[in-house]
């Protein structure tokens, strides 16, 4: 693993204070590197090697972002994530992970999870993806609240909090990136190549099936029961429009 050899423009909360990470790993000399170079970064890092210990931590310091190991001494990295997200539902999370097969890479994803990397990765890596999940989740801005608003559905950029008529819908972080791309470009087709180079912003290897998954996520919480706004697009990609029946709106 790599050493961090300059120091990157600090990322923040929106109040000024520092980025919270949980980092949650058996091996304590994994751990310790890689807390240190989060702490190089300015942020306030917590670790923990137990799941018990990881989801007890995540209650007390209620962290911006979460680095979790999937194999823990006591229960596994999707049991610790189903439980901080059951009160927590928002927080992101990347998977530190040994296998590198692509059944782990989507059970991971499919739980819940927003990114992974495999052992062994660079210290570069995970920050870079860290930074990437914060800004997604908000987490490093401090700008006026911004309101998106197509039909029924409304989301509050600065809040991440999103409406589907008097409805509030909970979303992960990277369901709410893809969400607020739609919303920006409302009535507009968008590739899947283009949805993974904004939402997903590094090569995820061609897998452009983690579109095709989030947006089944997606439908389920913002379409289910009601006319559908999410619509396929067979052979060229996805867009978001208007249920007729309800208000016309328009995307920022």
């Amino acid at each position: 693993m790599s050493n961090m050899t300059s120091a990157p423009e600090t990322l923040t909360r929106p109040d000024g204070t520092a980025v919270r990470v949980l980092v949650v790993d058996d091996e304590q000399m994994l751990a310790d590197l890689l807390a240190s170079a989060l702490r190089y970064e300015g942020w306030e890092v917590t670790t923990a090697s137990t799941g018990i210990s990881a989801v007890k931590a995540a209650k007390e310091i209620d962290p911006d972002v979460i680095v979790l190991d999937i194999m823990l001494p006591d229960f596994d990295g999707l049991e610790v994530m189903r439980r901080i997200h059951g009160h927590s539902p928002s927080i992101p999370v990347l998977f530190l992970t040994a296998k590198d097969a692509v059944e782990d890479r989507v059970a991971g994803l499919t739980a819940g999870g927003d990114d992974y990397v495999t052992k062994p990765f660079s210290l570069e890596e995970v920050v870079a993806r860290l930074r990437a999940l914060l800004r997604r989740s908000g987490a490093g801005e401090d700008k006026p609240a911004s309101l998106l608003e197509v039909g029924d559905l409304r989301m509050n950029e600065d809040s991440h909090e999103v409406w589907r008529g008097q409805d509030e819908i909970r979303l992960t972080a990277t369901e709410f990136e893809l969400l607020r791309f739609l919303m920006r470009n409302p009535r507009r087709v968008l590739s899947k190549p283009q949805i993974l180079d904004r939402v997903w912003n590094y090569d995820f290897g061609g897998q452009a099936n983690i579109v095709e998954l989030y947006i089944s996520y997606l439908r389920r919480k913002i379409d289910k029961g009601r006319e559908p706004m999410i619509h396929t697009m067979r052979g060229v990609g996805y867009v978001l429009k208007p249920a007729q029946s309800a208000p016309q709106g328009t995307g920022a």
